[in-house]
């Protein structure tokens, strides 16, 4: 008994090293890949997540002028209005025409 528990305990750790050994050629690719992406890259500007600038600043800012204007009257035909129909119809109407209300408040001439 205690010969096949020492062969199940050697096929285990026969298979905890090949494990192992994989971990290790995984990481090893990894910090290779990370480090040959670190030296092509080091001298590119860093990227960022969204546009920065003054442009589109004011871009961001108009657009959320717009939509607060738009859930306003929404908000208020919701709240003054019991008719769903009313009020599902002046959400799809404000979706739809949002950006005439958004050339209508932010035109530049």
């Amino acid at each position: 008994m205690s010969k096949e528990r020492q062969r199940r305990r050697e096929e285990r750790e026969r298979q905890a090293a090949a494990a192992a050994a994989q971990r290790d050629a995984a990481a090893a690719r990894t910090a290779r890949r990370t480090a040959r992406k670190r030296s092509l890259t080091r001298w590119l500007p860093a990227k960022h997540s969204r546009q920065t600038g003054p442009l589109a600043e004011r871009r961001r800012r108009e657009a959320g002028a717009t939509f607060a204007v738009l859930a306003a009257l929404n908000l208020l035909v919701f709240a003054f209005s019991r008719d769903w129909g009313l009020t599902a119809l002046t959400l799809i109407a404000s979706v739809l025409g949002a950006p005439v209300v958004h050339l209508m408040l932010f035109r530049r001439n």
